[in-house]
């Protein structure tokens, strides 16, 4: 498949691939939205056209902080959803996301994932403010739309790790007061709202969180579900524990949304979606974003593969046994040996590309259909991949979906319909 970067996307001239024949009706799927034909081609600019006239979403980025160290962006040491990025792979929209790492469940701890809270932000916030971005935040479905169609950026605010709210689900009114309008309950760790998907494991004394402590959502995760709803927020079932998406998914009253997931049937990682997960989610009519996340796409069928990361593990002194490729990296203090560990790791997944993140896409839409996928990166937060590095590398995903057959309607679904459709929902609800 060939693919254009920022700077081959200026001298491509044509793309050969076969001509999409009419559009698909509204569910359906890629074998039957499409044909091709080995004399028919699609010039570029036919793929730009398509590309252009979708609004395109990216359900979930991490907030930058201006002069913080990160090991996550771009080559140019960026953001990679920085506003000249979005305009150079024509993507329109991003939720930016308020997310905090793991910390103590203390009065410190809270304390200080507040003020991270905070300063992200104000990051985010700043973005919009300065006019050279030509970027607004968006605080309801139109409000997006109009940006689109003036032909600004659009900056969503997301929510990530009830650590932010302590114990008390007033938090969650406040963010929405500050523009937040997508709210997932947990990252690695479980908090005093859910159980996630990713217990931690504290590599000084060898002890590891219970699979659940809440068995799903506790009290107080319950009662947030409820407020998310009454403020016509959007809830994200990304990185709960499968107890806690599905009871999320049943005790919304609107559709939810996974910001950022991919297919556990593909890649047999925690942080993936289980297909019981994906079923319930379809039909309620919510929303799968997939990510290119090499570490929740690879093979994990691979014998080898898997007894060498289980090696890697072990010189590291963390559990070989426990979810792997990287989810106890947070737990390893030394910086040479973190480093150390996820350079061997990640050369040991091979070669991922565009179409492994696109393989994942195919098997949700084939599952529950095409009314029930959409694109969230998980960018500055170690996603990336040959083909979609960052925002500026939008189009592939656009080109690679043509190839696969998927026809305009089903694209302008997947890169923002489906979303807005599920913002709508949850708006009309607080209503």
């Amino acid at each position: 498949m060939t693919k254009f970067s920022k700077t081959t996307l200026l001298s491509a001239i044509v793309l050969t691939m076969g001509l999409l024949a009419g559009c698909s009706d509204k569910n359906s799927t890629p074998e039957t939205s499409a044909t091709t034909s080995d004399d028919a081609k699609i010039s570029l600019a036919q793929a730009q056209a398509i590309h252009k006239a979708a609004l395109t979403v990216d359900a979930h980025a991490d907030i930058e902080l201006p002069g913080a160290p990160s090991a996550y962006v771009g080559e140019d040491g960026l953001s990679k959803v920085a506003p000249d990025k979005m305009v150079a792979g024509g993507l329109d929209a991003v939720v930016m996301s308020v997310a905090v790492s793991p910390g103590p469940r203390t009065a410190a701890g809270y304390e200080a994932a507040q003020q991270l809270a905070k300063a992200k932000l104000a990051a985010a916030k700043a973005l919009a403010a300065e006019e050279a971005n030509n970027a607004v935040i968006a605080l309801t479905p139109d409000e997006l739309i109009n940006a689109h169609e003036a032909g600004k950026s659009a900056l969503l605010l997301g929510f990530q790790n009830a650590l932010i709210a302590g114990t008390s689900v007033a938090a969650i009114e406040s963010f929405y007061a500050e523009g937040v309008r997508i709210f997932a309950l947990t990252h690695m760790g479980h908090n005093a709202f859910a159980d996630s998907s990713r217990p931690l494991f504290d590599g000084a004394t060898g002890q590891r969180e219970a699979t659940a402590e809440h068995g799903g959502l506790s009290d107080l995760g319950i009662a947030a579900i409820k407020n998310i709803n009454e403020l016509g927020a959007i809830v994200d079932i990304s990185q709960l524990s499968k107890q806690a998406a599905l009871q999320a998914i049943e005790l919304s009253t609107t559709p939810v949304i996974a910001s950022h997931s991919n297919a556990r049937s593909l890649t047999t990682v925690s942080r993936n979606l289980s297909d019981e997960e994906l079923d319930r989610l379809g039909a309620t009519g919510g929303v799968v974003h997939v990510a290119p996340f090499r570490g929740y796409l690879f093979d994990t069928t691979n014998a080898q593969m898997d007894a060498d990361i289980r090696a890697v593990r072990r010189e590291a002194n963390i559990d070989e046994d426990y979810l792997y490729p990287f989810e106890l990296y947070w737990e390893i203090d030394d910086a040479e040996v973190k480093k150390t560990f996820l350079t061997k790791v990640s050369a040991l997944l091979g070669p991922i590309s565009l179409d492994d993140m696109l393989n994942h896409l195919d098997y949700i839409v084939k599952r529950i259909g095409v009314d029930h996928v959409g694109i969230g990166t998980d960018f500055n937060h170690g996603s990336g991949i040959p083909g979609y590095e960052d925002a500026s590398e939008s189009l592939n995903v656009t080109i690679g979906l043509l190839e696969r057959g998927y026809s305009a309607e089903d694209i302008e679904k997947i890169w923002g319909g489906n979303f807005i459709r599920v913002w709508r929902q949850a708006a009309a609800n607080a209503q």
